[in-house]
C-alpha cells in the first residue's frame, strides 16, 4: 500500500474530525519517525508533547509489556497491586496528599472542575448551584461538552450548544480582569494553562502566574493549573508553574505522564480538596489500571534519570537563537519557553504556515500549524545539540524557500 492508499482508507471509514499532514507514520524511535515508505523525519510535535521521553522509550515500553503480561485491568471495583505504589510515587514526586487517576487530559480537566465545585459547596460555603469558575480566552482544555462550553474558539464551540453554565471568561495574562471577577464570593476556582499551547504558545508576562495565585489565595479561590501539555519537563522545569514557584491547589497532568505509550492522566490535590469526593461520586473504569500505573512510574523515572528538564532549558535556548537568525520576511516572531516554541508566520506570495509545514515534511521534519498562521515546535526532550542544529537547518531552509 502507498501513502495515498492508507489516507484514502482513513477518509472512507473514519470520521473527518482531523486534518492531518499527508504523511502516514509506521515506526518511531527517539526523536525520529518513519513513514510507510521508509522515509525518516524529525518529529517536532511529539504528539502534542505526549512523547517528551522520545518514541518507544525502552524503559517505558518494557514496563507496559511486563505488566500487560501479568494483569491489565480490574476496574476500581477491586484493589490492584500496582495502584497504591503508583499513588505513593506520584504524590511524593509532585508533593501532594492525594491523586485521582484518569486516562485522558480532558478527563483530568473535567475531574478538576468537579472537585472545584464540590469543594466550593462543602468547604467554601457557596450556595448550591451558584459556584463559578473563571477561565481564560483562547484556552484549550479539550473537547467535551463542558470544555467546549468554556472555549472561545469558534471551530471547537459552534453547533454544540446548549452550553454548560457556571463559567466566567476573562482575557489571558490580564491580572486586573482576574482581580475584578474575584470580587464575586461565588467564584470557586481559576482554571489556567501556565502557557497557552494550542492557542499558539502564548507565554504570559513574567510574574503573571504568581500574581494570579496570590489573588486566588486572598479570595479563598482554588488555583487550578492545566499542565497537560506544559508539564513533565516540557518548558524546562518539571511544571511550568515551577518557574514562578507556584504550587497549584489542583494540578492536572496527562500526555507525557505516560511518555506517549498509554493513555494516562492524573489530578493532584491535598486532602482538604480531594476528600470532598466520596465513593460513587466520580470514577473511571480504566482510571488507575495496573498498566497505566507501571507506565506512568517508568515515564516519570525517565524524566529524572535523563535530566529532561535541564536539557529542555539548554536546547530550548539554542533553538530560539537559531530560529531568530533566520532572515525571512515570513517570520513575524519566535516565542516559547524550554522546548515548547512557536513561530508566527506572515503569509508571503500566497504561501501560509501550512505550506511551510508541507515543505518541512518534504525536507524531513514534521510540525503542524495551529490557528492557521502559527507553527508549534515541540521535539522530544531527549534531542541533543547536533540533532537540534540539523533540525533548525531544515526549518530555515524550508522557510527561506518561499522568499
Amino acid at each position: 500500500m502507498t501513502t495515498q492508499d492508507y489516507i484514502k482508507r482513513e477518509e472512507k471509514f473514519g470520521a473527518h474530525n482531523y486534518h492531518p499532514l499527508p504523511v502516514v507514520l509506521d515506526r518511531g524511535e527517539g526523536i525520529f519517525v518513519w513513514d510507510v515508505e521508509g522515509k525518516r523525519y524529525f518529529d517536532f510535535l511529539s504528539a502534542y508533547s505526549a512523547v517528551n521521553q522520545g518514541h518507544c522509550h525502552p524503559k517505558i515500553v518494557n514496563a507496559l509489556i511486563e505488566q500487560a503480561k501479568k494483569l491489565c485491568l480490574t476496574s476500581r471495583a477491586f484493589h490492584n497491586s500496582s495502584l497504591g505504589e503508583y499513588e505513593e510515587y506520584i504524590t511524593k514526586y509532585f508533593g501532594y496528599d492525594k491523586v485521582l487517576p484518569m486516562n485522558t487530559g480532558v478527563e483530568g480537566d473535567e475531574t478538576a472542575l468537579k472537585l472545584c465545585r464540590k469543594w466550593a459547596y462543602l468547604k467554601k460555603g457557596v450556595p448550591q448551584g451558584k459556584a463559578k469558575i473563571i477561565v481564560c480566552e483562547n484556552n484549550f482544555h479539550g473537547r467535551t461538552i463542558t470544555i467546549v462550553s468554556i472555549s472561545t474558539d469558534p471551530d471547537a464551540r459552534k453547533d454544540y450548544g446548549p452550553y454548560t453554565p457556571g463559567f466566567v471568561t476573562i482575557p489571558y495574562n490580564d491580572i486586573p480582569a482576574l482581580e475584578k471577577e474575584l470580587q464575586d464570593p461565588d467564584v470557586a476556582g481559576f482554571l489556567v494553562e501556565p502557557i497557552q499551547g494550542e492557542a499558539g504558545v502564548y507565554v504570559p508576562d513574567e510574574g503573571y502566574l504568581k500574581k494570579a495565585y496570590d489573588l486566588c489565595k486572598n479570595h479563598n479561590v482554588l488555583f487550578i493549573a492545566d499542565e497537560v501539555q506544559t508539564g513533565i519537563a516540557r518548558t524546562g522545569r518539571l511544571l511550568a508553574c515551577d518557574h514562578e514557584n507556584v504550587r497549584p491547589d489542583i494540578l492536572i497532568l496527562g500526555k507525557a505522564l505516560s511518555g506517549g505509550v498509554f493513555p494516562v492522566s492524573a489530578v493532584l490535590a491535598d486532602d482538604d480538596i480531594m476528600l470532598t469526593i466520596k465513593p460513587g461520586e466520580h470514577g473511571s473504569t480504566f482510571g488507575g489500571n495496573p498498566v497505566a500505573a507501571r507506565v506512568a512510574m517508568a515515564a516519570l523515572e525517565v524524566v529524572r534519570e535523563e535530566k529532561l528538564s535541564e536539557n529542555a532549558v539548554e536546547m530550548g535556548d539554542l533553538f530560539r537563537r537559531e530560529l531568530r537568525k533566520i532572515d525571512s520576511g515570513m517570520i513575524e516572531t519566535v516565542r516559547g519557553k524550554g522546548l515548547l516554541n512557536a513561530v508566527v508566520i506572515k503569509p508571503t506570495n500566497g504561501k501560509t504556515a501550512m505550506d511551510v509545514c508541507l515543505k518541512m515534511k518534504d525536507n524531513g521534519l514534521l510540525a503542524k500549524p495551529t490557528h492557521g498562521h502559527i507553527i508549534r515546535f515541540a521535539p522530544p526532550l531527549i534531542i541533543n545539540r547536533e540533532q537540534l542544529l540539523e533540525a533548525a537547518g531544515i526549518i530555515s531552509e524550508s522557510i527561506k524557500s518561499f522568499d
